[in-house]
């Protein structure tokens, strides 16, 4: 295993480490995911480089796209809870018992 796919290995783990401990604010877990998805597309482009095929370049863009689209809907739902609960607070989202 090279140096570059052990510290990606360990970006991933940083990432879920975040979330699980880091639970208090929803942009906080935000950040986390959009670690855990840029670690994955680093590893898979260093995949795709030692392996020399250009079949995973497109798998690469479609990660990052919708990688795109993930942090968009996240900002949207963070800018829905701030207004609706006045706080981005994941502790003040009680969204069973409305």
């Amino acid at each position: 295993m090279t140096p570059i796919f052990i510290s990606t290995i360990s970006i991933y783990y940083l990432g879920l480490l975040g979330i699980l401990i880091n639970r208090l604010h929803f942009l906080s877990i935000l950040l986390c995911l959009e670690l855990l998805l840029i670690s994955l597309f680093l590893s898979m482009t260093i995949w795709a480089l030692n392996t020399g095929t250009n079949l995973f370049v497109a798998n690469n863009l479609i990660l990052l796209t919708l990688s795109a689209c993930e942090a968009s809907a996240g900002l949207s739902l963070m800018v829905a809870l701030s207004r609706t609960h006045n706080s981005d607070l994941v502790i003040a989202l009680n969204i069973l018992q409305q």
